[in-house]
């Protein structure tokens, strides 16, 4: 190899080198005195991507049927309560359980609403009040109960059939509480769907809707829980 072209080079890789050592000199100084955090900032690139990335979609939240009681006193809290937790009864072979039902081939009205229910569930108190009756469904037939519940302050009174009762005649009860347990039917209505009857009486007496009193909705479930309910 010729001696100058070898001298010429060297002198080349030289200046290279010096070039290069200039130019990243500053950057290992600057990563000697300021080591890399282990939580680092993302790259440009990435942080760039993250803002023009459509959102992601939230999870759809987890709804629950809830019963609200209507507050007639207007203090802001219920005072009706779905007796079993369940929806009304719908059409069977022995008809419809909403308020005004054809019964009797139509020579009367159902006078109450039937809630859906399972034989020996609870039974709760569709109001608060005082227990000022107990007594039998069907006249001649003692085999199935209802349990009367009169709120003086409301001029209400509720009448729970089907009931197994667990509390007695002058009981002070409050609203939810439970106060008996579901009934079988079968024996009177073999096929009929299991259910609470309501009648609820106005001031004055005269029955009225209680499905206009006690009304579904849904709420989202909160950390297992559909919070207050309003029963």
């Amino acid at each position: 190899m010729n001696p100058s072209r070898e001298k010429t080079v060297s002198s080349a890789a030289l200046r290279c080198a010096l070039g290069l050592a200039a130019v990243f000199a500053p950057m290992v100084v600057a990563a000697m005195e300021r080591p890399v955090s282990r939580h680092a900032s993302p790259p440009p690139i990435i942080r760039l991507l993250a803002r023009i990335a459509p959102p992601q979609p939230k999870p759809e939240p987890v709804m629950a049927l809830v019963w609200k009681g209507a507050d007639i006193d207007g203090d802001g809290s219920p005072d009706f309560a779905n007796p079993t937790g369940a929806v009304p009864r719908g059409h069977d072979v022995f008809g419809d359980g909403f308020f005004g039902a054809r019964r009797d081939g139509g020579s009367r009205a159902h006078e109450g609403v039937d809630y859906v229910a399972a034989a020996g569930q609870a039974v709760r108190a569709p109001m608060s009040g005082y227990v000022t009756k107990i007594g039998y469904a069907y006249a001649g037939d003692t085999s199935l109960k209802f349990v009367e519940i009169t709120n003086p302050a409301l001029g209400y009174a509720a009448r729970a059939f089907y009931v197994s009762p667990q509390v007695e005649v002058g009981a002070s009860v409050h609203l939810g509480q439970t106060i008996g347990v579901v009934e079988s039917l079968q024996d009177h209505y073999p096929g009929i769907t299991e259910h609470v009857h309501l009648e609820i009486l106005a001031p004055g007496g005269d029955r009225v809707n209680a499905a206009q009193l006690i009304t579904p909705t849904m709420v989202a479930v909160v950390d297992g829980s559909v919070g207050n309910s309003a029963e």
